[in-house]
């Protein structure tokens, strides 16, 4: 599918797809979004409009386009794991089939572009408000790992051996 977009779809473009949907949801649905996480299920609300006029996915890719980035500017700005908008690397690019993709760590990326169309095709059962709490469970649970990692390496560190990453004393 050929998209007509207004700008080039870049990671640093991604906040201007967002503003112009915000833009656009005031103006079509009298709808504020506040790039909260609350949001989310507002969208999730227009999609599922959209979809009960039997709408196509070809007669809106470019809105679904910028919900998508509105889902990953919510995700970039409500996050506490320092996530970014990035271009995919070869395998992420074929994975996720989009140009832009928002990583906080090599193991927490996810394609809001892609789940954007997805909810719309697929309804409810792809909430992007659902998605948004997987992607930061998934970070969270990363940062506790890491955490937990470092307060057992430092409880079975003492005198007389070292840790040596299993938990058990290498001397």
């Amino acid at each position: 599918m050929e998209l007509q977009l207004r700008y080039e779809p870049k990671p640093e473009n991604a906040a201007k797809f967002a503003a112009d949907i915000v833009a656009s949801a005031a103006e079509v649905s009298g709808v504020t979004l506040d790039y909260g996480v609350a949001s989310l299920a507002v969208v999730d609300g227009i999609m599922e409009a959209l979809r009960a006029d039997g709408v196509r996915v070809d007669q809106v890719a470019e809105t679904l386009f910028g919900f998508g980035c509105y889902v990953g500017e919510v995700l970039v700005r409500n996050s506490d794991m320092g996530a970014a908008w990035q271009a995919p690397n070869a395998k992420e690019l074929e994975w996720f089939g989009w140009p832009m993709i928002v990583k906080a760590s090599e193991d927490n990326v996810c394609n809001p572009i892609g789940k954007a169309f997805k909810r719309f095709e697929n309804g409810q059962e792809d909430s992007l408000a659902y998605f948004y709490g997987v992607f930061s469970r998934a970070g969270r649970s990363a940062e506790s790992e890491t955490s937990e990692s470092a307060e057992s390496a430092e409880s079975t560190e003492g005198p007389g051996g070292s840790d040596d990453g299993t938990g058990r004393d290498s001397a």
